[in-house]
C-alpha cells in the first residue's frame, strides 16, 4: 500500500464551513483510488486540513481529482469553498489542484491539476474528457442574451442572485456595498432631500448637499468651476479623457473663423492649426437621438463641438463652442468673448453632453459590457487549466454581478438613468448601439488611440503619461506569460479553444462587424499578446480612469498558476506597479489638482464598481 498526503485549503469565506461529509478521488495516468472520506466532523472557513488516502499501488501522474459533498442523515444541505487541495505523492512529488469555486450541490466535481495545459498538450484520457466536460457544463451555466439588438451580448441571466455563487459578491462586498447606499440614503434624508421635489433655487442649494462631502478635487471644482481654465483641463484628465483629439482642419460643420476667436500674442486661428495648436472634442455620437422625458418635462440633449487651444504657457483654453452638430442660424457658436452668462450657459450644456457621452459611451459600453462580453466568452470557452483562464480569470472578479445590478437599477424601467437621465430610457439603448458600431480596435488599444487621435506630445495629459506606462507595465507581464506557454505561432493556430474564445468575442460582443479591425482569431503569438493586454488594460485601468478603484491592480489572492516562472512574472508585475505608484504620488505633489485616477493603488483587478 502507498499513501498520498491530502491537504485541504477551504475558503476564508462567510458561510463557506461545511457540515456535510467531504469525498475526494484521485486519478492519476496508472490508474485511480477509491472514494474517499476526508474524515472530519466539520470543515470551517479558513481551516487547513491533512488526510492520508491509501491506494494499493502508485497512481502514476496526478491528472485530476474528483470532490463531492453529500448531505449527512438530518445535518442541512450547506455550501463549501475550497480555495485548493495539494497532495504529496508517495513519490514526494506535489501536486496543486486550484478550485475557487462553491460545492453546493451532490454531484461530483473534477479538477485539473494546476500546471496549465493547452488543448492540444491533453495526452491522457482522463485530462480530455473532464475538459469536455467542464466546457459542456460552462456551456450550459452561462449563456448569451440580446439585451437591446445593436448592443454587445450580455450574460443570460435573471438577475445578479441567478448567477452561480462564485461570480456573485462575496458577504464582505456586499456588506460593503449596501452600508455606502445606506449611509446615502440616511444622509439624503437628514438634509431632507430624499424625496424633496421642490427645485433648486440658486447653487447654493447644491453646495449644501455636498459640504458633508468634500474631498481635495470636489472642493476645488466648488471653487473654480466657472473657470475656463478648469473646463479645458477636464477635457484631459477628468473621468472623460478619450474625446479630446488634435484639430488641423476644422470640420466642415464648425464655421469658425479666424475674426471670430482670439488668439493671444497677434497669432490667430489658421496660424494655430497649422501650428497644431488647436484641439477638438466632438459630440456626434448623441446627434439626433430625442431626448428623455422625465416627470412629463420633456429634456433636452445637445451634440456640441467644443474648440480649444494650447496657449505658449502650455495652458489649454475653450475658445469656441457650437451646441448642435448642424450650423443654422438659431445654433450660433459661442465666443469666451460673448456675455459672461451666455458663454457660461453654453459651457454647462457642453457639459452635460460630457455626462451623457463620458457615461453612456466610454464608461458603460467601452468598459462594463465589453469586460462582461470578455468574462462571458472566457468561461464559455476556456477551463480553467488553460493558461488563458489562469492569466485573465482575476480581471473579471464581480463583473457579472454589478452588470446585472446595472441593468437592474441603472438602465431598467425604474432605474436611475431612465428616470432622471436626459439620455436615459430608449435613448440610451439607441446611443449605445449607435456608439458599438463605431467602435475600433485601435480605440481600445491605447497607444493607438493616442496615436490617432494626435495626442503625443499635449503637455500635462496625465491620462496619457499614467496611462500609457501602465500599458507597458502590463503589456510586458501579459507576454512574458503567453511566450513561456506559447513558444511559436503554430501553437497559437492549434489553439481551438483560443480560436473559439476570440471568435465569440467578435461574434457576441462587436456583432460580426469586420469594420472594427477585432480580430477573429489569432495567427501569431504577438496577436494574442496585443489582445490580451488590452482586455487586462480595458477591465482594469480604462475603468479605473473613467470611474474609480477597489482592490489594487496586480494583486491575486488566488493562485490559478502553479509553475514558478508565471508566478515570478505576477509577483515582477506587482513590483512594477509599485513603482510606478511612487513615482505618480511623486509628481503630484506638484500638481494644484492631483491626477489618482491612474494611481496603481486605485486601480482595480476588474470591472467591479
Amino acid at each position: 500500500m502507498v499513501d498520498y498526503e491530502v491537504t485541504v485549503y477551504t475558503g476564508d469565506r462567510l458561510n463557506s464551513t461545511t457540515l456535510n461529509p467531504v469525498h475526494i478521488k484521485l486519478v492519476g495516468t496508472d490508474g485511480e483510488s477509491e472514494r474517499t472520506w476526508l474524515r472530519s466532523l466539520v470543515i470551517f472557513s479558513g481551516s487547513v486540513s491533512t488526510y492520508f488516502v491509501s491506494c494499493p499501488n502508485s497512481l502514476g501522474q496526478l491528472v485530476l481529482i474528483e470532490l463531492d459533498k453529500r448531505q449527512f442523515f438530518l445535518l442541512p444541505d450547506d455550501a463549501w469553498f475550497p480555495d485548493k487541495v495539494e497532495i504529496k505523492s508517495p513519490e514526494r512529488d506535489i501536486y496543486t489542484f486550484p478550485i475557487y469555486c462553491w460545492i453546493n450541490d451532490s454531484e461530483t466535481h473534477r479538477f485539473r491539476e494546476g500546471k496549465a495545459l493547452r488543448i492540444f498538450d491533453e495526452s491522457n484520457t482522463f485530462g480530455q474528457h473532464a475538459r469536455k466536460q467542464e466546457l459542456s457544463q460552462r456551456s450550459l451555466d452561462y449563456g448569451w442574451n440580446l439585451y437591446y439588438s445593436g448592443m454587445p451580448y450580455t450574460i443570460k441571466a435573471d438577475g445578479p442572485t441567478s448567477l452561480p455563487n462564485e461570480l456573485q459578491f462575496s458577504f464582505t462586498k456586499m456588506t460593503e456595498f449596501a452600508f455606502t447606499t445606506v449611509t446615502g440614503l440616511a444622509e439624503l434624508q437628514l438634509k431632507g432631500l430624499d424625496d424633496n421635489r421642490e427645485n433648486w433655487e440658486s447653487l447654493d442649494n447644491i453646495n449644501e448637499m455636498l459640504r458633508f462631502k468634500g474631498t481635495l478635487v470636489s472642493d476645488y471644482v466648488q471653487e473654480h468651476w466657472k473657470e475656463d481654465g478648469l473646463f479645458a483641463y477636464q477635457f484631459l484628465n477628468g473621468v472623460h479623457p478619450t474625446l479630446i483629439q488634435r484639430c488641423k482642419t476644422l470640420p466642415k460643420n464648425f464655421p469658425v473663423t479666424d475674426d471670430m476667436v482670439f488668439i493671444p500674442d497677434g497669432s490667430n486661428l489658421s496660424t494655430e492649426l497649422k501650428e497644431g495648436n488647436i484641439y477638438l472634442c466632438d459630440y456626434k455620437n448623441l446627434d439626433g437621438f430625442p431626448a428623455n422625458t422625465i416627470q412629463g418635462i420633456q429634456q433636452y440633449l445637445m451634440a456640441p463641438l467644443v474648440l480649444l487651444h494650447k496657449r505658449p504657457d502650455d495652458k489649454l483654453m475653450p475658445i469656441a463652442i457650437q451646441l448642435k452638430q448642424t450650423p443654422a442660424d438659431d445654433n450660433p457658436i459661442f465666443l469666451p468673448t460673448d456675455s459672461t452668462y451666455d458663454w457660461l450657459t453654453a459651457k454647462i450644456f457642453v457639459r452635460s453632453a460630457d455626462f451623457s457621452e463620458h457615461q453612456i459611451n466610454a464608461h458603460l459600453l467601452r468598459t462594463h459590457l465589453l469586460a462582461e462580453v470578455f468574462v462571458v466568452s472566457l468561461l464559455r470557452n476556456m477551463p480553467m487549466v488553460h493558461p488563458l483562464y489562469k492569466l485573465l480569470i482575476p480581471h473579471t472578479r464581480y463583473t457579472l454581478h454589478i452588470n446585472e445590478l446595472g441593468r437592474m437599477r441603472l438602465m431598467g424601467p425604474i432605474g436611475v438613468f431612465t428616470k432622471f437621465a436626459g439620455s436615459g430610457g430608449e435613448t440610451l439603448m439607441k446611443i449605445m448601439a449607435s456608439s458599438l458600431s463605431s467602435i475600433t480596435y485601435r480605440v481600445l488599444c491605447l497607444p493607438d488611440d493616442i496615436a490617432d487621435r494626435d495626442m503625443q506630445d499635449l503637455p500635462n495629459f496625465h491620462y496619457r503619461d499614467d496611462g500609457l506606462q501602465l500599458w507597458n507595465i502590463i503589456f510586458k507581464y501579459v507576454q512574458g506569460v503567453i511566450q513561456y506557454y506559447y513558444k511559436n505561432d503554430d501553437e497559437i493556430q492549434l489553439d481551438s479553444e483560443l480560436q473559439t474564445w476570440m471568435w465569440d468575442i467578435f461574434k457576441y460582443g462587436f456583432l460580426s462587424q469586420p469594420q472594427t479591425g477585432i480580430p477573429q482569431g489569432f495567427t501569431t503569438v504577438s496577436e494574442l499578446i496585443k489582445f490580451a493586454t488590452m482586455l487586462l488594460f480595458t477591465s482594469s485601468c480604462q475603468h479605473a480612469a473613467v470611474n474609480s478603484g477597489q482592490v489594487p491592480l496586480g494583486h491575486y489572492p488566488e493562485d490559478h498558476f502553479t509553475e514558478e516562472i508565471p508566478r515570478q512574472l505576477q509577483k515582477e508585475f506587482k513590483v512594477e506597479l509599485d513603482r510606478l505608484s511612487i513615482t505618480i504620488n511623486n509628481r503630484n505633489k506638484d500638481l494644484e489638482i492631483p491626477y489618482t485616477y491612474l494611481d496603481p493603488k486605485n486601480v482595480e483587478n476588474s470591472v467591479a464598481i
